[in-house]
């Protein structure tokens, strides 16, 4: 009965990440996606902890050091979301896809042990006659058995020791802490430690070599952290939310190893769900950044090398006033913005939405252009108009919405650069070179909000910028908003 109620669990536990991950995907209902899989992972975690019980009928035990982990981890984890500022979801997001793979990474170093500690047990007599005259399915299915199970520990090692260590630099890149840094050949070198990689697991499992497979098993994971680090270092800002969106498949895929290890239905669910989720995100993604997979596993694109390059940019740009704004903006028929990382430095999404209101009362248009990879993270501006009650349907992707700029009045970009570079068509030198970009530069007007004329996260200059019928707008995003809210309400 017991067993019967610990699979139910599980069931309910699988069932809760499936509903939750399908509501994920539409920001009307991502909050009630996030807590359905919220609940489901509670159900495991507590039937695991009560009703799980080893060949021998033996509870897990150790209650005292598992709450106090629970706590510990929820007290964290609720501060951090708590206090988390939208600009920083994505360093957040990081981190979690690290510890996600440093847990998978540990549980294989902890399985490992065991198998080789029951592989060094000694057999008295009696046992050595049973396995001789029981040799035909010793050598038939337990070797291939152990071998499976060793090649389950062996991927989740190095899967989630890659996810870790990869995690934690875009980790520090994202936050400011690591520049880019390209080391000559990167790409040789990526390719010659996934082909270590490679050999040592065959080497592992084989037995081909001679050597110990404990000192193979730490050469193993030198070499996977070594590799975590090298294909995330010289990412570039704009090529970022592929790797984020990489890491996290991996997180997932290193999940399921576990899963497999402990014959536990809904970690090995859980992660088959985020490993495959994520994989499609970044197989979509690579797409909109006209991208290959390879070339993001490879490593070595869009980094600050790379960023150096390009046509030189120049000329002179024009400013736009507030009033001049506001009435060009509210006699339009048609205006779309544009929102990018400066919006969402400045948390101006909620004045954003306001001036959304503002101008619809005075009978505009209005829509945002949303492009996959605008911020530093999938789903970032998505995610950023959501908190401010923005409704989905005015939401429109780039293959939407680039036919619909010749038929507007005035686009508003908000903070974004790279997403717009006209350089991403025109320039063949530009690292941004085939990323399918928003074509802002078809519509009457062109108003773009920044700080500075500073160049965006790729670190590149923005030839829209110069363009006669583009107009700067400097200042803070909410600061900007505010006033423009102003000013069209005094019209």
């Amino acid at each position: 009965m017991q067993h019967f109620i610990l699979l139910l669990s599980y069931l309910l536990g699988s069932i809760s990440f499936i509903v939750g991950l399908k509501m994920l995907s539409h920001p009307d209902t991502a909050r009630k996606g996030n807590l359905y899989a919220a609940v489901g992972m509670t159900i495991a975690i507590m039937a695991t902890i009560f009703l799980y019980t080893d060949e021998t009928g033996k509870h897990l035990g150790n209650y005292l050091w598992i709450f106090g982990g629970l706590i510990i981890g929820t007290v964290i984890g609720t501060m951090m979301a708590k206090k988390v500022q939208m600009t920083a979801m994505p360093q957040m997001v990081s981190l979690f896809n690290g510890m996600g793979g440093a847990c998978a990474a540990i549980i294989s170093i902890v399985e490992f042990k065991h198998l080789m500690h029951k592989q060094e047990q000694p057999t008295d007599i009696i046992s050595s006659i049973t396995e001789a005259l029981s040799s035909i399915v010793k050598t038939t299915i337990a070797p291939a058995n152990n071998q499976l199970i060793l090649l389950t520990i062996l991927l989740g090692l190095v899967i989630g020791t890659v996810s870790f260590f990869g995690s934690m630099v875009a980790f520090g890149k994202l936050n400011g802490n690591i520049n880019d840094k390209t080391l000559p050949g990167q790409q040789v070198i990526n390719i010659g430690l996934l082909l270590i990689i490679v050999a040592l697991l065959a080497a592992m499992i084989t037995g081909f070599t001679g050597i110990d497979n404990t000192l193979l098993f730490w050469v193993l994971f030198g070499i996977s952290a070594l590799y975590g680090v090298l294909f995330v270092m010289p990412i570039g800002g704009a090529d970022m939310p592929v790797v984020i969106s990489l890491l996290n498949s991996f997180t997932g895929v290193a999940a399921a190893c576990g899963g497999f290890l402990y014959s536990n239905p809904v970690m090995l669910t859980g992660g088959i769900l985020v490993g495959s989720a994520g994989t499609i995100l970044t197989i979509l993604m690579c797409k909109a950044m006209n991208r290959s997979l390879t070339n993001v596993i490879v490593g070595a694109f869009g980094g600050s090398s790379a960023a150096a390059g390009g046509a030189q940019v120049g000329g002179t740009y024009k400013e736009i006033s507030m009033s001049d704004t506001a009435v060009l903006m509210a006699y339009s028929k048609r205006v779309v913005i544009v929102p990018g990382y400066g919006l969402a430095v400045a948390q101006a999404q909620h004045t954003c939405h306001e001036l959304e209101k503002v101008l619809e009362e005075k009978g505009v248009e209005l829509t945002y252009a949303i492009h996959p990879v605008a911020g530093r993270m999938p789903g970032h501006m998505n995610v950023l108009l959501a908190e401010a009650d923005v409704p989905y349907e005015k939401l429109k992707e780039m293959e939407e919405i680039n036919p619909e700029f010749a038929q507007t009045d005035v686009v508003l970009i908000l903070g974004a650069n790279d997403v717009v570079n006209p350089a991403a068509k025109s320039d063949p030198s530009s690292p941004i070179y085939g990323m399918p970009i928003l074509e802002v530069e078809n519509a009457t007007h062109v108003i773009v909000n920044k700080r500075s004329m500073k160049p965006g996260y790729a670190g590149i200059e923005n030839a829209l910028f110069y363009q006669p019928k583009t107009s700067m707008l400097f200042g803070d995003a909410k600061k900007v908003l505010q006033d423009l809210v102003s000013e069209l309400k005094s019209l």
